[in-house]
């Protein structure tokens, strides 16, 4: 009997890596992030990241960040990443499911991730924790029992040839 490899990736580092390539499918050039959603079973159920909604062309929306006229600015017309996996599923409830997602949510998509019946948030990078988005979002996940904590990087790294 020959003997397994050993050196295989974890499920974590499986769907952190699922999320952080399909954040490469971003438009946005300043803000990429990708996300993950998974059953309880370890299977994956949606993927998505932030960019215009469908049918919105990504050569006649803005793409700045700022600007006197917020019209003119990326943050009204973009969906995040974790709102777009949501949209994305077609297959019934989300309920229990786990969602990774390279950025930590803000408080929109809390609201969305905590409707969608989503238990549990791993998140890569929380550079906005402190802030009024974040804090609300921790409250709210809180107060509703959904549990989540940072993606504990392994430092190993994954060379794909496209």
């Amino acid at each position: 009997m020959a003997n397994k490899r050993e050196d295989y990736i974890s499920w974590d580092e499986y769907f952190m890596g699922v999320a952080k390539l399909s954040g490469l499918r971003s438009k946005d050039p300043n803000t990429q992030v990708g996300c993950c959603i998974v059953s309880q079973d370890n299977k994956i159920l949606s993927m998505g990241y932030n960019g215009l909604p469908s049918g919105c062309s990504d050569d006649e929306f803005p793409w700045q960040r700022e600007g006197e006229d917020p019209l003119n600015t990326k943050y009204v017309y973009t969906v995040h990443s974790e709102l777009n996996a949501i949209l994305n599923y077609r297959g019934g409830s989300l309920e229990g499911a786990k969602l990774y997602v390279s950025l930590f949510p803000c408080n929109e998509c809390a609201k969305a991730i905590i409707q969608s019946g989503i238990k549990e948030v791993i998140y890569d990078s929380n550079k906005y924790d402190g802030t009024t988005s974040v804090q609300a979002s921790m409250r709210m996940f809180d107060a509703a029992g959904v549990r989540y904590h940072a993606y504990h990087r392994t430092e190993r790294t994954v060379m794909i040839e496209l």
